[in-house]
C-alpha cells in the first residue's frame, strides 16, 4: 500500500535542501515551512518550491509539517534534533528524517524518545546550487534509506517520488555506507591524480594527460560492471610480471616518490585480488608480495 503524500517541512536550506524542496513539490508533496540560519536561504527554498512560509524559528517550522527534513551540516543535526523534541514541536505522527552520509538515524534518538519515527535518507550525488529550470539531480541515482520500519517505507516513496533508486541498509552498517561512497568517489579523484602525474612526467599536461587515459578508465569500469572486479582484472599484477613491477618501483622511487608508499599499498591489495583469480603461480605471488612490502 502507498504512504498517502504529506506536508513536508525543510531546516536548513542549503544545496540539499532548496532542491529537495523544489522537486518534491512537482512530484506532489506539499511544502509547509522552511528555516535556516540565513532566512535569505529559507526564502530561496521557497521560491524554489512556489509556495509554503518562511519560519522565524526551526520550532515552528517544524510543527508545520508532518515529515520534517532536517538537512543542516552534519555537526549540529543532532543538538537541532534535540532543541525541537525538548521544545515539543514533534507529534507522534511526525516523521523525522537528516540527509547526512555519515550518520545514521541514531542521532535522531531525542525525536524518536519524543514520539516520531525517526530515519536517515541519503541521495548519492553531488549537489550545486539550485537553478530554476534545471533538470533534477535526483532522477536516476541511488538514495540509501535507513532508520524505524515506517521511516523506510516512507523514505522510499520519497526516493520513487523523486524518480531515485532506494536500498534500505541496516542502520548500524550506516558508517561502512559512508566509506565505501568516499571510496568510490573522493578516494578515485586521488587514484586518478596519481596517474595524471605519472602520466605528466613525459612531459604531458595535465589535460591531455586525462584525455589519453579517460578511455582506459571508462573502459575499467565498464568491465567491471560486466565482469566484476576479479575478471576485470588486467596488468602486470595478475599476470605475474614482478619485472615491470619492479621497474615501476624503481622509477617511481626516484621521480614521484610521494607516492611511492601508494604504489606498493595498491599493489599488495591488487595481489590479494590477482590471486583470488586463481591463475598466479606461487613463485612470481611471493616475488610480488616482497616488492610490495619492500
Amino acid at each position: 500500500m502507498n504512504t498517502p503524500k504529506r506536508k513536508f517541512s525543510v531546516i536548513g536550506c542549503g544545496r540539499v535542501g532548496i532542491c529537495l524542496a523544489a522537486f518534491l513539490f512537482k512530484r506532489g508533496y506539499e511544502p509547509a515551512g522552511f528555516f535556516s540560519r540565513r532566512r535569505t536561504s529559507a526564502q530561496a527554498a521557497r521560491t524554489a518550491a512556489g509556495c509554503g512560509r518562511v519560519f522565524d524559528t526551526a520550532v515552528d517550522c517544524a510543527r508545520a509539517g508532518d515529515i520534517v527534513f532536517i538537512t543542516t551540516p552534519d555537526g549540529i543535526i543532532e543538538r537541532i534534533c534535540g532543541d525541537l523534541a525538548q521544545q515539543n514541536a514533534l507529534g507522534p505522527e511526525t516523521m523525522v528524517f537528516h540527509m547526512s552520509g555519515a550518520h545514521s538515524s541514531e542521532i535522531l534518538t531525542q525525536a524518536k524518545q519524543a514520539g516520531a519515527v525517526v530515519g536517515s535518507i541519503h541521495p548519492l550525488q553531488s549537489f550545486t546550487l539550485y537553478e530554476p529550470g534545471q533538470a533534477s539531480p535526483f532522477e536516476g541515482i541511488n538514495i540509501s534509506v535507513e532508520g524505524d520500519p515506517d521511516a523506510v517505507s516512507q523514505g522510499k516513496d520519497i526516493a520513487a517520488a523523486l524518480g531515485a533508486q532506494a536500498f534500505a541498509i541496516p542502520t548500524e552498517s550506516k558508517t561502512l555506507y559512508h566509506a565505501s561512497a568516499v571510496v568510490a568517489s573522493n578516494y578515485l579523484v586521488t587514484l586518478v591524480r596519481f596517474a595524471l602525474t605519472l602520466l605528466m612526467e613525459t612531459g604531458l599536461r595535465e589535460d591531455v594527460a586525462f584525455e589519453i587515459l579517460s578511455p582506459l578508465i571508462q573502459g575499467t569500469l565498464s568491465n567491471i560492471s560486466a565482469k566484476g572486479c576479479t575478471r576485470a582484472l588486467t596488468g602486470p599484477v595478475v599476470r605475474g610480471d614482478h619485472e615491470t613491477v619492479s621497474r615501476h618501483i624503481v622509477d617511481i622511487d626516484e621521480k614521484t616518490p610521494e607516492f611511492s608508499n601508494l604504489y606498493r599499498l595498491l599493489g599488495a591489495h591488487t595481489l590479494d585480488i590477482a590471486k583470488a583469480g586463481q591463475g598466479l603461480s606461487e613463485e612470481a605471488e611471493q616475488i610480488l608480495s616482497k616488492l610490495f612490502n619492500m
